[in-house]
């Protein structure tokens, strides 16, 4: 599976990063890994998934974390985590 983090500030693309996750874990497992490397790689604290996010990442394969989902302050608008490509089915 292949992820997109994105750091957005004032409607503009800051930073971002694909991350791949390869391997036999469940989707889930991958989604929390793959979360976990991108804010590791971009010097970020971990989010947490709140109820919306949750939903949001059901529904559309996207969540925003904003300042809500983070403990310490943010210099951002919000990261922006989405799957863009599932593994195939074989």
């Amino acid at each position: 599976m292949r992820f997109w983090a994105k750091i957005i500030r004032s409607n503009h693309l800051v930073r971002d990063l694909v991350i791949e996750e390869n391997g036999t874990e469940s989707r889930t497992a991958k989604v929390f890994h793959a979360l976990d490397a991108a804010c590791l790689q971009l010097d970020l604290p971990k989010p947490i998934w709140l109820k919306p996010n949750v939903r949001e990442f059901q529904k559309v394969a996207k969540a925003r974390f904003r300042q809500d989902s983070f403990i310490e302050e943010i210099p951002f608008d919000y990261l922006e985590f989405q799957v863009i490509e599932e593994d195939p089915w074989i």
